[in-house]
């Protein structure tokens, strides 16, 4: 389309300008908001020598290693300040806005790449994530790669040849095609410095073009972000499995049916599919006893609660508009507007349904997935299924495309926009995360030789320890901490519950102190009947209190 042929011309300058704003508004007051609990475990989990981070990884986490790992040497290079360590997820997610722009021309032109990249930069769900030390952004970035992999094999013909056919005629074609060497004329102001060792062995060969090599090329870039994706997040298990419901369907279906348009995805070959597959799980199987081990624990115990359907629609909200609640007619005027944009996306692809499927498998596979989970053990979560967003972004975009007048589709783009951004004003102006430097400020001022800090959850020892560290260090403060019920470096075991059995075990470790600190925190999974507090009451005197977003802190002293 004309319209199409002329955004192409500035395509390359517009993507550069969205993923320039999707990164500022990434890095923006980036370091301003407290490091919360699982933020500072990723920092203490990362500041760990790598084979000491594997072993607390298997023992404690529910999660694989690569994004801990990155973290450690991203922190050797710049520190654990919060800005710094944010950084890393806010590169993560900026880098996903030109990927997505390319799975979008990919599938439907240069309107639907563009649309899709807007609405990744605006996304108050993905700014949000870009600023935690999480590996959300990193699960993300890694689907975006392999889904834009599988798209450009699933429409290129040359999918069906045989994996590695393409490099061995590429190597054949370099070794036989010797370079020309030019003859240098004797006048000095011509001599040339040939190139001498290994230099001199490559430039005997001419390069062919890299084209001649770019399905084996996407075939392992598939292949090594699938596995990618999977060692970032255990849930992340369902995405090869959408990624196979959806290929296998094609492959069966265009086996028997025969009458395919020029429109319809390409299927590889039956053989070329499983190699791939046998691929991934080959480099994937070195984490699978890890994998079974944690899954185990948290079949177990786990906090999440059950999802329900409410559940479920507030995790749909999130993804397009995270905003904070609005009168009844404006949220309804604002969901009305994405529904339609939705429904424009289903036409557009009205034409061409493998690919408007394709898109609804990456969604729906992975949620039907996590719900299924969770009728044995709750594990449906917003944010583990944040990388299911880039297949409904692109059928926002797709909507956007669909629309024939190009003012019509930037003012619907522009109106999508400024709802976002406002959404995102929220999330800077109001959001407060949990404020750990607050207790550790407070506890350095007043603490004494040899006081007992008491926490009701092993977890909160962490990010307590992130903001304290420094105090400790500077003052010489020295006190002694210790996790209720079980200390974390004892047991391995983060948040175990406490129950009245363990109240003589309490009642012991206040013996021989005077002053005894509790840091109060994530108490409903923790010790929901309250028997940390009651019993230190019923000891000591309470005379200080300071609460703080998260939780509060008490000191119990002798009368």
């Amino acid at each position: 389309m004309s319209e199409d042929s002329e955004l192409e011309e500035y395509a390359l300058w517009l993507v550069i300008l969205i993923t320039l704003i999707g990164g500022f508004l990434r890095v923006l007051l980036l370091g301003a908001k407290g490091m919360w609990l699982d933020e500072t475990f990723s920092v203490w989990m990362a500041s760990h020598p790598v084979p000491d981070m594997l072993q607390w990884i298997v023992r404690i986490d529910q999660h694989p290693p690569l994004y801990y790992v990155l973290l450690h040497y991203w922190i050797v290079l710049t520190g654990d300040a919060a800005y710094d360590v944010r950084l890393l997820s806010a590169l993560f997610s900026t880098a996903t806005i030109p990927i997505i722009y390319l799975i979008g021309k990919r599938m439907s032109g240069v309107a639907m790449g563009l649309a899709a990249a807007l609405i990744l930069a605006l996304s108050p769900f993905h700014i949000y994530f870009a600023q935690e030390t999480r590996m959300y952004t990193l699960l993300t970035f890694n689907a975006a790669v392999a889904i834009y992999a599988l798209v450009r094999l699933l429409t290129d013909a040359r999918s069906v040849e045989p994996i590695g056919s393409q490099f061995r005629e590429y190597l054949r074609t370099w070794r036989t095609i010797e370079t020309v060497t030019p003859e240098v004329e004797d006048d000095p102001r011509y001599a040339v410095a040939l190139p001498t060792g290994w230099r001199a062995w490559l430039s005997r060969y001419r390069w062919p073009p890299i084209q001649t090599i770019e399905t084996d090329l996407t075939w392992i870039a598939l292949i090594v972000f699938s596995v990618a994706t999977m060692l970032t997040h255990n849930t992340a298990i369902l995405f090869p499995i959408a990624v196979n419901v959806f290929v296998s369907g094609l492959i069966l279906f265009q086996r028997v049916n025969k009458s395919g348009s020029q429109h319809t995805l390409c299927a590889p070959s039956w053989e070329n599919w499983v190699k791939a597959q046998i691929g991934v799980f080959v480099l994937w199987s070195p984490w699978l006893f890890f994998f079974i081990k944690q899954a185990s624990v948290v079949d177990q115990r786990f906090w999440i609660p059950e999802p329900t359907w409410d559940t479920v629609l507030q995790t749909l909200r999130s993804f397009l508009n995270a905003s904070a609640p609005i009168p009844a007619i404006q949220s309804a005027i604002i969901w009305s507007l994405y529904v339609l944009v939705l429904g424009l996306g289903v036409m557009h692809f009205r034409r061409r349904l493998s690919r408007f499927l394709f898109l609804a498998v990456l969604f729906i596979v992975p949620f039907l997935g996590e719900l299924l989970v969770s009728i044995r053990r709750p594990i449906f979560y917003d944010r583990t299924l944040i990388w299911t967003t880039i297949p409904l972004f692109l059928l926002l975009a797709a909507g956007v495309a669909q629309l024939r007048y190009r003012f019509l589709g930037i003012m619907v783009v522009g109106i999508l926009g400024v709802i976002n951004l406002f959404s995102v004003g929220d999330y800077y102006r109001f959001y407060q995360k949990e404020d750990w430097s607050t207790p550790a400020g407070y506890i350095a001022n007043f603490a004494e030789k040899d006081d007992l800090l008491l926490f009701n959850s092993n977890f909160v020892i962490i990010p307590f320890d992130y903001y304290f560290k420094p105090y400790e260090d500077r003052y010489s403060i020295q006190v002694k901490k210790r996790g209720i019920p079980l200390d974390l470096f004892d047991s391995s075991i983060l948040e175990p519950e406490m129950t009245e059995g363990d109240i003589p075990e309490l009642l012991s470790l206040l013996r021989g102190h005077e002053r005894v600190w509790l840091v109060y925190s994530h108490d409903a999974y923790t010790d929901p009947d309250g028997l940390i507090p009651q019993t230190l009451a019923a000891q000591m005197k309470l005379t200080r209190q300071r609460n703080f977003h998260g939780g509060y802190v008490q000191l119990y002293e002798n009368p």
